[in-house]
């Protein structure tokens, strides 16, 4: 299958993810019920709990590219409902244990689930949740299934450790910046969409497109969040601006600033991102910085490249609702405000 490749444009209307949600509105309905359903226990802070951020307002972009995949490959079965929702217990499990680990005050413009309930049950509904997910791989019954979604877990896990020990690390470097959010964002990505090609029992080569598209993809919505703390208010982020400065973490936005600074700068950073300098006029600084070499605007250029392979890789599919509401879904993650 051959088609032309779907260009991204700088210029026109504003990018959305209606398409997407239209596309993949009557199949979310079936992967919310599921979700419903297995966040259930007799142990009522658990559904309560693991409630609080499901119900929270995200996108649940995640499944939504594993049912829009099965629509773009023709996959008339049901076997993706179940698959949708073990990939966002997956990305809910992380949220959940990411939250301990950042000690996160907001998600999503409410208050984060460990500061309601403590970090000890937090951190166990979110094992919970990781353990719901794989009750809906087994249930699925394909081990090529099982593989991808469960390897992906563990490339998760090992992205998020990988950030943890760059954290306040002003030496790291962007290409292990990368490394660390194609593990941490990219891996449920790819692994989400691709296992619509899996189910649908189609080639190699299809499987291959799928998978890159969500890996490029969840690398390009990961570059914007990061630009989006120097960039965005808080109000509009959901969460509190200058959240990843005060943690100390290394994103693109400050390795581009950092090596692009003068020497008085650069000794800015190493104090700031060492955790010395992380109050609001050290954070106001930050940003003022960034701004003076363009970081914010080069980390979207990079998510403008990755946004378009992406693209790209959806060119073998033949065009119609699908590929093209799965094109919208990668220009509108680099043009989002939050």
């Amino acid at each position: 299958m051959t088609a032309d490749v779907v260009p991204l444009p700088r210029k026109g209307p504003q990018p959305s993810i209606d398409p997407m949600l239209a596309l993949t509105a009557s199949g979310m309905n079936q992967v919310n019920q599921v979700i419903l359903d297995r966040m259930q226990s007799e142990v009522p802070l658990i559904p309560a709990l693991a409630g609080h951020l499901i119900s929270g307002g995200g996108k649940r972009l995640r499944p939504m590219l594993t049912l829009a995949g099965a629509e773009l490959v023709g996959y008339s079965g049901t076997r993706q409902y179940k698959l949708a929702a073990a990939v966002e217990f997956i990305h809910t499990a992380t949220l959940l244990h990411d939250d301990v680990v950042d000690g996160s005050d907001l998600r999503r413009g409410k208050a984060a689930a460990n500061i309601i309930y403590g970090n000890p049950a937090t951190v166990l509904v979110g094992d919970f949740l990781f353990s719901r997910s794989f009750e809906l791989m087994t249930e699925d019954g394909s081990l090529k299934v099982l593989k991808i979604l469960s390897g992906a877990s563990a490339i998760i896990a090992e992205g998020e450790v990988d950030q943890l020990t760059a954290q306040r690390k002003i030496d790291t470097s962007e290409e292990r910046y990368l490394h660390i959010i194609r593990a941490k964002t990219a891996a449920l990505f790819a692994a989400a969409s691709r296992i619509a090609a899996v189910v649908a029992e189609c080639g190699e080569e299809e499987e291959r497109a799928l998978d890159e598209y969500g890996r490029n993809l969840g690398v390009a919505f990961q570059l914007v969040d990061d630009a989006l703390d120097y960039d965005a208010d808080a109000a509009q982020m959901g969460k509190d601006q200058g959240d990843d400065f005060r943690e100390g973490k290394m994103t693109l936005p400050v390795i581009l600033a950092y090596a692009r600074g003068n020497e008085e700068e650069r000794a800015f950073w190493k104090s700031a991102i060492a955790g010395f300098r992380s109050g609001d006029e050290d954070l106001a600084e930050a940003i003022r910085l960034i701004g003076k070499y363009n970081a914010v605007a080069d980390t979207k250029a990079r998510a403008r490249h990755f946004a378009q392979r992406a693209i790209d890789a959806l060119s073998i599919f033949p065009d119609g609702k699908a590929r093209q509401a799965m094109a919208q879904a990668a220009l509108f993650a680099v043009a989002r405000g939050h």
